[in-house]
């Protein structure tokens, strides 16, 4: 899977669907920075997700945008998402390919070695480490640091992405540091400072 270098943002819903949600999501995707959106509603029904998740969809479709489906990938064929992403608590892999084919799957490795070169034998389409930084968008139990990305980068040519509290001050050096993806939510949607629109302009 190759990875834009200009689109380096693997974007993650808010927690909450607020009302100028959509409006704001179609502006953030016209910049033309992100490569994956990722479905993440941990508090909502299947069919509210469903329903959701349809709508999200044509707009990341109508921008080039991949859209993902987080932990579920039976919820990802339903709604014919571009792949999933699944946490180590999840279903495993082979057996979500055995729902959803050759989509993409992501696999979170947390700050490990062994489970990311596990996720490479199981022909993951990338790899996710983090937290990064502290973040308020869930609790940290693993803290992640720039020497497993340089270590990683060394073992495999699978893209990497680093996730947890990524924000304007930080960014760039994780992208310095072999990061391919930067995952984001909070410092989008939830800025107390700008609008989810400046918030992304400000990653360059």
């Amino acid at each position: 899977m190759r990875i834009n270098k200009k689109k380096f943002i693997y974007l993650i819903s808010p927690n909450k669907i607020y009302p100028k949600f959509y409006d704001d999501l179609k502006e953030v995707l016209k910049t033309s920075k992100v490569s994956f959106f990722q479905l993440r509603l941990k508090k909502y029904s299947i069919p509210q997700k469903i329903v959701i998740g349809k709508i999200i969809q044509k707009v990341c479709k109508k921008n080039g945008v991949k859209f993902l489906v987080n932990d579920d990938p039976i919820l990802s064929k339903k709604l014919n998402a571009d792949g999933c992403h699944l946490g180590q608590k999840d279903m495993d892999i082979k057996n979500a390919r055995k729902i959803i084919g050759n989509k993409i799957i992501g696999i979170t490795c947390h700050n490990s070695v062994r489970l990311a070169k596990a996720a490479v034998k199981d022909k993951a389409s990338y790899i996710a480490f983090g937290a990064f930084f502290s973040t308020k968008t869930k609790k940290v139990k693993y803290k992640a640091t720039i020497k497993i990305l340089n270590k990683v980068k060394k073992l495999t040519k699978t893209p990497i992405v680093a996730i947890g509290g990524i924000n304007f001050n930080n960014y760039k050096k994780l992208l310095l540091n072999n990061a391919n993806l930067l995952a984001i939510s909070s410092y989008v949607w939830n800025n107390k400072k700008y609008k989810p629109i400046e918030s992304i302009k400000k990653l360059k």
